[in-house]
């Protein structure tokens, strides 16, 4: 059961109105940019010309572009979470933890390659890359497969070094540079899940 890990990460409080429109104006703006010219166009200036905002605006809403890259992230990020929390099995609960575990990996590597360049991006900012809420709260997901496994060990460390393997830089290297197919990733995350479940 893992509904302690609330609230899911990007969660925001309330907005008014006319700050709820503008976030989503803008990160419409930012998605459209990635998808016609790569994530090397989404610079704050262009941002604010495709939104037809400032760009006080877009500071003023995420800060920096580390932090509009996450907020890009955000809905798949939560879709995730949602997925695994309380969605429907073999992610969500209700499966045996060492298929949850392996579904877990399997939708974590379809985001990164649908959204490999945005999330290599936003991972490379120090400020997020090891103490993202995402990062954090998928982290805690395995630990508690792990321990609902009957896992042994220290199951902080082996959670963080299987989630390693998920890095974007890293799949985005496999996929794209060395040429390996998704589907052998997948298959290899899934042997790797098994041979350390294995009791």
């Amino acid at each position: 059961m893992t509904s302690h890990f609330l609230p899911l990460i990007g969660a925001q409080p309330q907005e008014r109105e006319d700050a709820a429109r503008n976030r989503h104006l803008l990160l419409d703006a930012a998605a459209l940019l990635v998808a016609e010219r790569g994530v090397d166009a989404v610079i704050m200036d262009a941002v604010a010309c495709r939104a037809g905002v400032g760009k006080g605006t877009v500071f003023r809403r995420f800060g920096s572009r580390s932090g509009l890259m996450q907020a890009l992230l955000d809905h798949s990020e939560r879709e995730l979470q949602h997925g695994f929390m309380f969605g429907p099995p073999p992610l969500g609960p209700g499966a045996d933890p060492v298929d949850r575990l392996v579904a877990f990996g399997r939708a974590r590597i379809a985001i990164v390659e649908v959204q490999g360049d945005v999330q290599r991006a936003a991972e490379d900012s120090r400020e997020f890359r090891f103490a993202a809420p995402a990062r954090t709260l998928s982290i805690a997901h395995i630990v508690a497969l792990l321990r609902e496994a009957n896992v042994d060990g220290d199951r902080e460390l082996i959670a963080a070094f299987l989630f390693a393997t998920l890095d974007a830089a890293l799949l985005l290297h496999q996929i794209r540079d060395q040429g390996i197919p998704v589907d052998r990733i997948e298959e290899s995350w899934t042997d790797l899940v098994r041979r350390l479940t294995r009791n």
